[in-house]
Protein backbone atom coordinates (compact mmCIF):
# COMPACT_ATOMS: atom_id res chain seq x y z
CA UNK A 1 0.00 0.00 0.00
CA UNK A 2 1.66 3.13 -0.92
CA UNK A 3 0.50 6.25 -0.54
CA UNK A 4 0.41 7.67 -3.97
CA UNK A 5 -2.42 4.75 -4.36
CA UNK A 6 -4.35 6.46 -1.39
CA UNK A 7 -4.23 9.37 -2.96
CA UNK A 8 -5.44 7.89 -6.10
CA UNK A 9 -8.33 6.57 -4.26
CA UNK A 10 -9.87 9.47 -2.52
CA UNK A 11 -9.48 11.64 -6.05
CA UNK A 12 -11.50 8.92 -7.59
CA UNK A 13 -13.89 8.56 -4.27
CA UNK A 14 -13.82 12.58 -5.01
CA UNK A 15 -15.59 12.61 -8.19
CA UNK A 16 -16.67 8.94 -8.89
CA UNK A 17 -15.42 9.79 -12.41
CA UNK A 18 -12.01 7.61 -13.37
CA UNK A 19 -11.47 9.78 -16.20
CA UNK A 20 -11.54 13.29 -13.89
CA UNK A 21 -9.59 11.66 -11.29
CA UNK A 22 -7.00 11.00 -13.43
CA UNK A 23 -6.66 14.25 -14.74
CA UNK A 24 -6.76 16.20 -11.63
CA UNK A 25 -3.55 13.61 -10.16
CA UNK A 26 -1.79 14.72 -13.72
CA UNK A 27 -1.65 10.63 -14.78
CA UNK A 28 -2.90 8.69 -17.81
CA UNK A 29 -6.48 6.61 -17.22
CA UNK A 30 -4.29 3.42 -17.46
CA UNK A 31 -1.91 4.54 -14.87
CA UNK A 32 -4.22 6.12 -12.44
CA UNK A 33 -6.73 2.55 -13.06
CA UNK A 34 -3.40 0.19 -12.09
CA UNK A 35 -2.65 1.77 -8.88
CA UNK A 36 -6.40 1.66 -7.83
CA UNK A 37 -5.95 -2.21 -9.13
CA UNK A 38 -3.15 -2.63 -6.95
CA UNK A 39 -4.21 -1.06 -4.31
CA UNK A 40 -7.44 -3.31 -3.75
CA UNK A 41 -5.22 -6.76 -4.11
CA UNK A 42 -3.21 -5.46 -1.65
CA UNK A 43 -6.26 -5.12 0.79
CA UNK A 44 -7.65 -8.36 -0.66
CA UNK A 45 -10.98 -5.79 -0.79
CA UNK A 46 -12.55 -4.44 -3.84
CA UNK A 47 -13.13 -1.03 -3.39
CA UNK A 48 -14.90 0.38 -6.06
CA UNK A 49 -17.33 -0.62 -7.98
CA UNK A 50 -16.98 0.14 -12.01
CA UNK A 51 -19.64 -0.52 -14.44
CA UNK A 52 -19.35 1.62 -18.37
CA UNK A 53 -21.19 4.40 -17.06
CA UNK A 54 -20.90 4.77 -12.96
CA UNK A 55 -18.37 4.41 -10.32
CA UNK A 56 -19.29 4.34 -6.72
CA UNK A 57 -17.57 3.12 -3.42
CA UNK A 58 -18.22 -0.28 -2.22
CA UNK A 59 -19.01 -0.13 1.63
CA UNK A 60 -15.33 -1.65 2.52
CA UNK A 61 -14.11 1.56 -0.15
CA UNK A 62 -16.22 4.02 2.43
CA UNK A 63 -14.87 2.67 5.32
CA UNK A 64 -11.55 2.61 3.50
CA UNK A 65 -11.28 6.06 2.16
CA UNK A 66 -11.92 8.03 5.59
CA UNK A 67 -8.89 6.36 6.69
CA UNK A 68 -7.04 6.77 3.86
CA UNK A 69 -8.06 11.02 4.06
CA UNK A 70 -6.13 11.09 7.69
CA UNK A 71 -2.94 9.24 5.98
CA UNK A 72 -2.69 11.28 3.60
CA UNK A 73 -3.58 14.54 5.15
CA UNK A 74 -0.92 13.50 7.84
CA UNK A 75 1.74 13.02 5.62
CA UNK A 76 1.62 16.41 3.84
CA UNK A 77 1.37 17.64 7.23
CA UNK A 78 4.73 16.10 8.28
CA UNK A 79 6.03 17.50 4.95
CA UNK A 80 4.71 21.20 5.51
CA UNK A 81 6.47 21.30 9.05
CA UNK A 82 9.70 20.15 8.00
CA UNK A 83 9.66 22.66 4.84
CA UNK A 84 8.42 25.25 7.19
CA UNK A 85 10.93 24.31 10.40
CA UNK A 86 14.22 25.53 8.12
CA UNK A 87 15.94 28.78 8.36
CA UNK A 88 14.07 32.03 6.68
CA UNK A 89 11.08 29.97 6.25
CA UNK A 90 8.04 31.73 5.43
CA UNK A 91 5.17 31.48 7.73
CA UNK A 92 2.41 29.36 6.31
CA UNK A 93 -1.10 29.30 6.94
CA UNK A 94 -3.40 26.87 5.91
CA UNK A 95 -7.08 27.37 5.66
CA UNK A 96 -10.06 25.56 4.06
CA UNK A 97 -13.26 27.44 2.98
CA UNK A 98 -16.49 26.62 1.29
CA UNK A 99 -17.14 27.82 -2.19
CA UNK A 100 -19.65 30.72 -0.29
CA UNK A 101 -16.38 32.22 1.54
CA UNK A 102 -14.08 31.64 -1.01
CA UNK A 103 -15.88 33.58 -3.47
CA UNK A 104 -16.84 36.72 -1.26
CA UNK A 105 -15.32 36.23 1.81
CA UNK A 106 -11.33 35.24 0.93
CA UNK A 107 -10.46 37.88 -1.61
CA UNK A 108 -11.64 40.57 0.75
CA UNK A 109 -9.70 39.18 3.98
CA UNK A 110 -6.61 38.43 2.78
CA UNK A 111 -5.14 41.94 1.76
CA UNK A 112 -6.02 42.82 5.29
CA UNK A 113 -4.54 39.90 6.85
CA UNK A 114 -1.43 40.79 4.90
CA UNK A 115 -1.20 44.26 6.42
CA UNK A 116 -1.06 42.77 9.67
CA UNK A 117 1.31 39.73 8.44
CA UNK A 118 3.02 41.46 5.26
CA UNK A 119 5.11 38.02 4.58
CA UNK A 120 2.48 35.59 4.69
CA UNK A 121 1.49 32.52 2.74
CA UNK A 122 -1.73 31.44 2.47
CA UNK A 123 -2.53 28.06 1.49
CA UNK A 124 -6.03 27.59 0.65
CA UNK A 125 -8.44 24.55 -0.44
CA UNK A 126 -11.68 24.98 -1.57
CA UNK A 127 -14.01 21.92 -0.05
CA UNK A 128 -17.50 21.16 1.00
CA UNK A 129 -18.02 21.58 4.75
CA UNK A 130 -17.93 17.44 5.14
CA UNK A 131 -14.47 17.80 3.72
CA UNK A 132 -13.13 20.35 5.73
CA UNK A 133 -13.93 19.45 9.60
CA UNK A 134 -11.90 15.94 9.15
CA UNK A 135 -9.11 18.07 7.79
CA UNK A 136 -9.15 20.57 10.79
CA UNK A 137 -9.42 17.32 13.10
CA UNK A 138 -6.39 15.65 11.82
CA UNK A 139 -4.06 18.88 11.60
CA UNK A 140 -3.49 19.01 8.06
CA UNK A 141 -5.69 22.69 8.11
CA UNK A 142 -4.87 25.60 10.43
CA UNK A 143 -8.99 27.09 10.24
CA UNK A 144 -11.24 26.76 7.77
CA UNK A 145 -14.75 28.43 7.39
CA UNK A 146 -17.85 26.39 7.17
CA UNK A 147 -21.50 25.95 6.93
CA UNK A 148 -21.91 24.73 11.03
CA UNK A 149 -23.22 21.35 11.57
CA UNK A 150 -26.65 20.47 13.63
CA UNK A 151 -23.65 18.05 15.59
CA UNK A 152 -21.15 19.17 16.30
CA UNK A 153 -17.31 17.67 17.42
CA UNK A 154 -16.40 18.77 21.01
CA UNK A 155 -12.72 18.53 19.71
CA UNK A 156 -13.83 21.56 17.41
CA UNK A 157 -14.29 25.16 18.37
CA UNK A 158 -16.76 27.06 15.97
CA UNK A 159 -17.16 30.95 15.62
CA UNK A 160 -20.23 32.31 14.46
CA UNK A 161 -19.13 34.84 11.89
CA UNK A 162 -22.25 36.08 9.89
CA UNK A 163 -25.80 34.60 8.30
CA UNK A 164 -25.79 35.05 4.62
CA UNK A 165 -29.52 35.71 2.85
CA UNK A 166 -30.68 33.63 0.13
CA UNK A 167 -32.07 35.26 -3.59
CA UNK A 168 -33.62 33.23 -6.60
CA UNK A 169 -31.56 32.24 -9.96
CA UNK A 170 -33.74 33.00 -12.84
CA UNK A 171 -32.98 32.35 -16.57
CA UNK A 172 -33.21 36.35 -17.83
CA UNK A 173 -35.83 34.93 -20.44
CA UNK A 174 -38.01 33.91 -17.61
CA UNK A 175 -40.87 36.16 -16.48
CA UNK A 176 -40.43 36.17 -12.97
CA UNK A 177 -36.50 37.55 -14.29
CA UNK A 178 -38.37 40.87 -14.22
CA UNK A 179 -39.55 41.13 -10.54
CA UNK A 180 -38.48 43.25 -8.00
CA UNK A 181 -39.04 40.17 -5.59
CA UNK A 182 -40.58 36.63 -5.60
CA UNK A 183 -42.35 34.51 -3.69
CA UNK A 184 -42.21 30.81 -3.00
CA UNK A 185 -46.03 31.09 -3.88
CA UNK A 186 -44.54 32.19 -7.16
CA UNK A 187 -42.64 29.38 -7.94
CA UNK A 188 -45.13 26.87 -6.57
CA UNK A 189 -45.25 25.24 -10.34
CA UNK A 190 -42.13 26.07 -11.41
CA UNK A 191 -39.23 23.29 -11.78
CA UNK A 192 -36.64 24.02 -9.29
CA UNK A 193 -32.35 22.83 -9.09
CA UNK A 194 -31.45 21.90 -5.47
CA UNK A 195 -28.03 21.30 -4.13
CA UNK A 196 -27.29 16.96 -2.93
CA UNK A 197 -28.61 16.74 0.59
CA UNK A 198 -25.47 14.19 0.95
CA UNK A 199 -23.20 17.53 -0.09
CA UNK A 200 -24.86 20.10 0.66
CA UNK A 201 -27.44 19.61 3.51
CA UNK A 202 -27.91 23.53 4.79
CA UNK A 203 -28.58 24.54 1.02
CA UNK A 204 -30.78 21.45 0.13
CA UNK A 205 -32.91 22.18 3.40
CA UNK A 206 -33.19 25.61 2.89
CA UNK A 207 -34.91 25.42 -0.17
CA UNK A 208 -37.89 21.99 0.80
CA UNK A 209 -38.12 24.09 4.32
CA UNK A 210 -39.52 26.53 2.26
CA UNK A 211 -41.77 25.07 0.30
CA UNK A 212 -42.93 23.01 2.62
CA UNK A 213 -43.84 25.80 4.78
CA UNK A 214 -45.59 27.46 2.58
CA UNK A 215 -48.03 24.69 2.19
CA UNK A 216 -46.33 23.77 -1.36
CA UNK A 217 -44.59 20.73 -2.99
CA UNK A 218 -41.01 21.54 -4.37
CA UNK A 219 -41.09 20.36 -8.49
CA UNK A 220 -37.34 19.27 -7.97
CA UNK A 221 -36.15 18.90 -11.98
CA UNK A 222 -32.52 18.34 -11.21
CA UNK A 223 -30.13 18.10 -7.95
CA UNK A 224 -26.51 19.46 -8.83
CA UNK A 225 -23.46 19.52 -6.41
CA UNK A 226 -21.29 22.69 -7.02
CA UNK A 227 -23.00 26.09 -7.53
CA UNK A 228 -21.47 27.26 -10.21
CA UNK A 229 -23.28 24.07 -12.13
CA UNK A 230 -26.80 25.17 -10.64
CA UNK A 231 -26.55 28.48 -11.67
CA UNK A 232 -25.19 27.28 -15.29
CA UNK A 233 -28.62 24.89 -15.41
CA UNK A 234 -30.54 28.09 -14.23
CA UNK A 235 -29.05 29.59 -17.36
CA UNK A 236 -30.06 26.96 -19.77
CA UNK A 237 -33.72 27.06 -18.54
CA UNK A 238 -33.66 23.95 -16.72
CA UNK A 239 -35.34 25.47 -13.64
CA UNK A 240 -34.98 27.90 -10.66
CA UNK A 241 -32.79 27.83 -8.03
CA UNK A 242 -32.46 29.59 -4.35
CA UNK A 243 -29.05 30.37 -3.76
CA UNK A 244 -27.00 32.22 -1.26
CA UNK A 245 -26.83 36.04 -1.99
CA UNK A 246 -23.12 35.42 -2.67
CA UNK A 247 -23.47 33.07 -6.03
CA UNK A 248 -24.67 36.49 -7.86
CA UNK A 249 -20.78 36.77 -8.08
CA UNK A 250 -20.59 33.89 -10.70
CA UNK A 251 -20.25 34.90 -14.04
CA UNK A 252 -22.10 33.01 -15.60
CA UNK A 253 -24.76 34.48 -18.42
CA UNK A 254 -28.10 34.23 -19.02
CA UNK A 255 -28.92 34.54 -15.77
CA UNK A 256 -30.70 36.82 -12.92
CA UNK A 257 -30.93 37.24 -8.98
CA UNK A 258 -33.93 38.46 -7.39
CA UNK A 259 -34.89 38.81 -3.75
CA UNK A 260 -36.75 36.76 -2.34
CA UNK A 261 -39.39 37.74 0.07
CA UNK A 262 -41.14 35.80 2.63
CA UNK A 263 -43.86 36.07 3.92
CA UNK A 264 -44.29 37.50 7.68
CA UNK A 265 -45.50 34.29 9.06
CA UNK A 266 -42.09 32.72 8.39
CA UNK A 267 -38.63 33.60 9.64
CA UNK A 268 -35.89 34.60 7.45
CA UNK A 269 -34.22 31.81 5.93
CA UNK A 270 -30.20 32.28 6.14
CA UNK A 271 -27.31 30.28 6.18
CA UNK A 272 -24.48 30.45 8.74
CA UNK A 273 -21.26 30.96 8.08
CA UNK A 274 -18.28 29.70 10.97
CA UNK A 275 -15.04 29.98 11.54
CA UNK A 276 -13.91 26.62 13.05
CA UNK A 277 -10.18 25.38 14.32
CA UNK A 278 -8.80 22.37 16.60
CA UNK A 279 -10.05 23.32 20.28
CA UNK A 280 -7.56 23.71 23.00
CA UNK A 281 -4.24 24.42 20.60
CA UNK A 282 -2.17 26.89 20.07
CA UNK A 283 -1.15 28.57 17.10
CA UNK A 284 -0.50 32.17 16.99
CA UNK A 285 -1.01 32.80 12.71
CA UNK A 286 -4.21 31.18 13.31
CA UNK A 287 -4.91 33.48 16.25
CA UNK A 288 -4.06 36.44 13.95
CA UNK A 289 -6.44 35.51 10.98
CA UNK A 290 -9.53 35.33 13.26
CA UNK A 291 -8.82 38.54 14.79
CA UNK A 292 -8.35 40.36 11.79
CA UNK A 293 -11.42 38.42 10.65
CA UNK A 294 -14.18 39.68 13.80
CA UNK A 295 -12.80 43.06 13.76
CA UNK A 296 -13.47 43.70 9.76
CA UNK A 297 -16.94 41.39 9.88
CA UNK A 298 -19.45 44.69 9.44
CA UNK A 299 -17.08 45.89 6.61
CA UNK A 300 -17.11 42.64 4.60
CA UNK A 301 -19.80 42.54 1.30
CA UNK A 302 -19.77 38.56 2.28
CA UNK A 303 -22.40 39.16 4.66
CA UNK A 304 -25.19 40.11 1.65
Amino acid sequence: MELLQLRCLIAVSETLHFGRAAQSMGMLPASFGRHIRLLEESLGHRLLLRTTRSVSLTPEGKRFVEGAREIVDRADQLKATFLNGGSGAVPTLRIGAIDSAAAGLMPQLLPRLREVVPDLEVEMIEQKTIRLLPRILSGSLDLAIVRPPETRDMRLEFCTLFRETAVVAVPENHPLAKRDRITVQDMGEEPLIVPDRRSRPHSHDLTMKLFIESGLTARVAQIAEEKQTIVSLVGTGVGLAIVPRWASRLAVGGVVFVELALPDQLPPRELALSAVWLRDTRNPLRDTFVDVLTRNLDGLSATG
